[in-house]
C-alpha cells in the first residue's frame, strides 16, 4: 500500500494492470532502462486469472502456447501436465515469470488508478491512485483487461434473493456446493466450464439458458513425457507457425471449401477435428469457409446438433440445448458439457420459451409461474468487454476530452494500441485488435507499443536513445532531478493522428463484411450489453496480416503518429 505523499512520484512509465499484458509491459519497459511503476487493484498478479477462480476455469489454448514466447529457456523447462492449463496453473506460471525476472519490485497491489490527466505543460500524465498517491509519468500504458469488468443482467428482484449470489469472476474460495440446489445463468465458455465441474457434486443443477451455444470437445488430457519432448524440440517451428497464422492457436488452417466435398467427406472431416478437440481446430481446420459461407456454416451446425442428439438421452433437454442460429461466436470447447444433462440432478430451462419474470427470495420465478427454489444462484454472464474497465476510470487527454467522450460512439484505437488526442498513452488488448489467440495478440501489441516508445525516446538529430541514465540524459536534453530520479526535460511525445485512427476503424469495418461473426449478438461486437450500439471490436484480417501491418508502420517511420 502506498502512503499519501505531498510530492508526486516521477516515473518514465506507469503501467495499469498486472495480468498477462501488464507483466510483459513492465518487463519490456524496465529492460529498455525506463523507470516503471505498475499498479493493480487486485492483491497480486494475474489479471483475469486472479479473479476468475470458479471451478473448471481453464484456458482454451493448448498449454504449450498459453505462455510468453520470448523466454525460450522457460518454454522448455517450465512444467505443465495437461493439454490445457487450468486457472491455478496459469496464475502460478505468471507468478513464476514475475519472480524469475524480478518484476515485483516495480509493482504495487491493492491500488486503483482513479484519474489520469495529460498535462501539456509538463508533457506528462498526472495520475492519482485510490491510495492517495500522485504519479507523474511520461508514458501511460493501460492493461486494464479485455475481459475484466463483470456484467450482471438487469433482472427484477435481484437484490431480494435470500440465498448465495455469485458471479464467476468473483468466486468465493470458501463456497460449498455439495448437495445444494444451484441455478446458473449463462452458458458461454465460463458457464459450460463451471457446470461441467460442479454437476457431479451439487444436489441439483438448473441451467437457465438464454441462448444455446455450440460446443465441441476440448481434448483435455494429461500429456506424456514423449509429447512434451516433441513440443520442446519443435518450439521454434511452433512459434513461427503461430506468427504466420490467422488465429494463432497452433492448429492447421484449412483452405478447403466445405461444399466442394461430398457429404461423407464432410462428415469425416468434422468427425476428425471433433475427436482431436479444440474449438478453433473445429472451426478452422476441417474447412476454411465455415465463418464466411452460410452453407458451409450450416454443415458444421448440423454436425454439432447431431452430436447433441447422440449424447443427450432426453429429447426434451437435447432440443433445448441445440442452437438455432449459426455457428459464429467465439468457438467453445468443453470437457463433457453435454454429457452432464444425462444426470438426473441436472436440467435446463429454456428462457426463450419461459423467460425469467423475476428473482424472488426463494430463487427464480419464470413467466409460466413456476418458482425454481435455489440455495445458490451463479451468474456466468461474462463481462462488459473491451471498454468496460475504461468507462469506470477518469482518463483525460488533450483539451479536457475524456476517454468516455472519445468512445461515445464505440471504442476505437489505432492498431488497437493508441487513441487520437491522448499523447503517450497506449492500450493493451484494446478495441480493433486481431481476433486470435489472446496471449500472442497481447505480446504482439506490446511489442508494437515498445517500438513506438523507442521511437519517441530517439533523438531526432543523433538517433540515440533518450533515456536518462545515472542522472545524465544521453540525448543532449537537459535533465531534471526529482525524488532522486532523472528525467529528460524534453521527452518525445507520440500521438495518433485522427485520420489514422479513423482509417484503422474503417479497415476493421471492411474486413468484417462477409464474416458470419457479425450476424450474432455476442460480446465480440458489444451486443451483450443492452442498449449499447454494436461496434466492430476486432480486426478480422488475421494475426499475420496484423504483424505485417505493424512492420510497415515501423519501417515507414510511424506514419499514423505525429512525434513532437
Amino acid at each position: 500500500m502506498c502512503e499519501t505523499k505531498t510530492e508526486p512520484l516521477h516515473v518514465d512509465a506507469f503501467v495499469v494492470g498486472a495480468g498477462v499484458g501488464g507483466i510483459y509491459s513492465t518487463y519490456r519497459l524496465t529492460r529498455m532502462g525506463l523507470s516503471v511503476k505498475c499498479v493493480d487493484i487486485a492483491s497480486d498478479v494475474g489479471g483475469t486469472w486472479y479473479w476468475n477462480r470458479y471451478p473448471g476455469a481453464m484456458s482454451d489454448t493448448e498449454s504449450y502456447l498459453y505462455r510468453y514466447s520470448w523466454d525460450k529457456e522457460d518454454l522448455r523447462s517450465y512444467p505443465w501436465t495437461h493439454h490445457y492449463v487450468y486457472q491455478r496453473d496459469i496464475l502460478a506460471y505468471l507468478r513464476h515469470i514475475v519472480a524469475k525476472h524480478n518484476l515485483r519490485q516495480h509493482m504495487q497491489f491493492d491500488t486503483e488508478m482513479q484519474t489520469a490527466t495529460w498535462d501539456e505543460a509538463l508533457r506528462r500524465w498526472r495520475i492519482t491512485c485510490g491510495t492517495g498517491e500522485t504519479v507523474h509519468a511520461r508514458y501511460l500504458v493501460n492493461s486494464l483487461g479485455l475481459l475484466s469488468k463483470v456484467h450482471y443482467p438487469e433482472i427484477a428482484g435481484l437484490a431480494s434473493f435470500a440465498g448465495t449470489l455469485v458471479h464467476t469472476a468473483r468466486w468465493p474460495e470458501d463456497l460449498q456446493l455439495a448437495g445444494k440446489k444451484v441455478g446458473i445463468i449463462g452458458n458461454g465458455s465460463t458457464g459450460t466450464q463451471v457446470m461441467t465441474a460442479i454437476a457431479p457434486v451439487v444436489g441439483q443443477l438448473k441451467s437457465f439458458q438464454r441462448h444455446p451455444q455450440y460446443s465441441v470437445p476440448s481434448g483435455q488430457a494429461p500429456v506424456s513425457a514423449e509429447y512434451r519432448e516433441h513440443i520442446n524440440a519443435n518450439y521454434d517451428r511452433i512459434w513461427d507457425n503461430v506468427w504466420s497464422s490467422t488465429v494463432g492457436f497452433g492448429v492447421p488452417e484449412s483452405q478447403r471449401k466445405t461444399m466442394e466435398t461430398t457429404p461423407e467427406e464432410r462428415q469425416d472431416a468434422f468427425q476428425q477435428v471433433w475427436d482431436q478437440g479444440n474449438g478453433f481446430r473445429f472451426m478452422f481446420s476441417a474447412f476454411g469457409d465455415v465463418t464466411t459461407s452460410r452453407d458451409a456454416n450450416e454443415e458444421a451446425c448440423k454436425f454439432i446438433r447431431g452430436k447433441i442428439d447422440d449424447i443427450v438421452v432426453d429429447p426434451r433437454k437435447a432440443a433445448i440445448l441445440k442452437p438455432k442460429d449459426l455457428y459464429c461466436r467465439r468457438p467453445l470447447c468443453d470437457s463433457g458439457y453435454y454429457h452432464i444433462f444425462n444426470q438426473e440432478n441436472v436440467d435446463v430451462i429454456d428462457l426463450q420459451a419461459t423467460p425469467i419474470a423475476q428473482i424472488v427470495p426463494e430463487g427464480i420465478q419464470t413467466a409460466d409461474g413456476v418458482t425454481h427454489d435455489l440455495d445458490v444462484l451463479i451468474f456466468a454472464t461474462g463481462f462488459d468487454a473491451i471498454e468496460g474497465n475504461y468507462m469506470r476510470v477518469n482518463i483525460t487527454g488533450r483539451n479536457g476530452r475524456t476517454i468516455q467522450d472519445h468512445w461515445a460512439n464505440g471504442p476505437r484505437a489505432f492498431g488497437s494500441i493508441a487513441c487520437a488526442g491522448f499523447p503517450n498513452m497506449f492500450v493493451v488488448a484494446g478495441p480493433q485488435g486481431p481476433f486470435a489467440n489472446f496471449p500472442p495478440v497481447i505480446e504482439s501489441q506490446i511489442n508494437f507499443i515498445m517500438q513506438c516508445i523507442q521511437y519517441a525516446e530517439k533523438d531526432a538529430t543523433t538517433g540515440s536513445n533518450g533515456v536518462a541514465t545515472n542522472g545524465t540524459a544521453t540525448n543532449g536534453y537537459s535533465t531534471i532531478h526529482t525524488n532522486g530520479h532523472t528525467l529528460c526535460n524534453q521527452p518525445g511525445v507520440m500521438e495518433v493522428l485522427e485520420e489514422a485512427e479513423k482509417g484503422w476503424l474503417d479497415l476493421c469495418d471492411r474486413l468484417v463484411e462477409g464474416s458470419l461473426f457479425s450476424t450474432t449478438a455476442s460480446w465480440i461486437f458489444g451486443r451483450n450489453i443492452p442498449g449499447r450500439k454494436p461496434t466492430t471490436n476486432f480486426y478480422f484480417g488475421g494475426l499475420k496480416n496484423y504483424l505485417d501491418w505493424v512492420k510497415t508502420q515501423v519501417s515507414d517511420g510511424f506514419p499514423g503518429f505525429v512525434r513532437s
